[in-house]
């Protein structure tokens, strides 16, 4: 016979019992968490240990911590657990970026023909205005960079998809893209070549062709230097 509401939660250990907690206690977005003293009796361990897991928990963006109003739980979201590892790792060795880099990429190609077919018209429009945009930028005088535009152009491609982990990883991607300030790449050949293919992505998502769009995207990616090979230069 079949059961009616959501499956039963996996009887996973967690390692830590701050985090075992908000998912035993089903703790919604934003749901009161008790305070450290309470919980440390509830739970049976030191306040010293649990406030080292509440940092833990906020790390991961699971929770919220602030003055007078207290702990409360946070939506999952898996950015911040990505991009804390993912700085680490760059922070120690510049080529991981590009070993990212290549994930992204291959991320985005597998889920690009279900994120633009959840795209609405508004969404498809938006597109457009980021390359008109960016286009008054890079032919202004002077001539402004677009990297807010850029950002927020190949994640409104995917702003409607479903999944909570594919986001994740493309988010963190931008993340680490302006931390190793590629957002300031100066060169105008460059950056025209990138816009000239946001461009053809924009225009075929709007005349409903994704294998145009995808192809490309595809041919986009490749123009992203190495930064273990050639580091981009800075603007002023």
């Amino acid at each position: 016979m079949n059961s009616s509401g959501p499956p039963p939660l996996p009887n996973l250990s967690l390692e830590y019992e701050f985090l075992n907690y908000l998912v035993k206690e089903h703790l919604q977005p934003g749901d009161r968490v008790p305070a450290l003293g309470e919980l440390s009796s509830e739970l049976c361990i030191s306040v010293s240990k649990l406030r080292e897991q509440l940092e833990v928990a906020r790390s991961l963006g699971l929770v919220t911590v602030r003055p007078r109003t207290g702990i409360h739980r946070q939506e999952f979201d898996f950015m911040p657990a990505v991009r804390l590892s993912l700085f680490f790792a760059v922070a120690n060795n510049i080529s991981h970026f590009d070993a990212y880099s290549a994930l992204r990429v291959h991320v985005e190609q597998s889920f690009w023909r279900e994120a633009v077919q959840s795209l609405t018209d508004e969404d498809k429009h938006h597109l457009c205005e980021l390359v008109e945009r960016a286009w008054e930028k890079l032919r202004g005088n002077p001539v402004r960079i677009p990297h807010i535009e850029h950002r927020q152009f190949h994640l409104a491609i995917f702003s409607r998809i479903d999944n909570a982990f594919v986001r994740g990883i493309l988010e963190a991607y931008w993340e680490a893209y302006e931390a190793v300030q590629l957002n300031t790449y100066a060169d105008l050949a460059y950056l025209n070549q990138v816009w000239t293919y946001h461009e053809r992505i924009a225009d075929a998502i709007m005349a409903g062709d994704i294998d145009a769009s995808l192809q490309a995207f595809e041919e986009h990616t490749r123009l992203l230097p190495n930064l273990a090979e050639t580091p981009p230069s800075e603007s002023d």
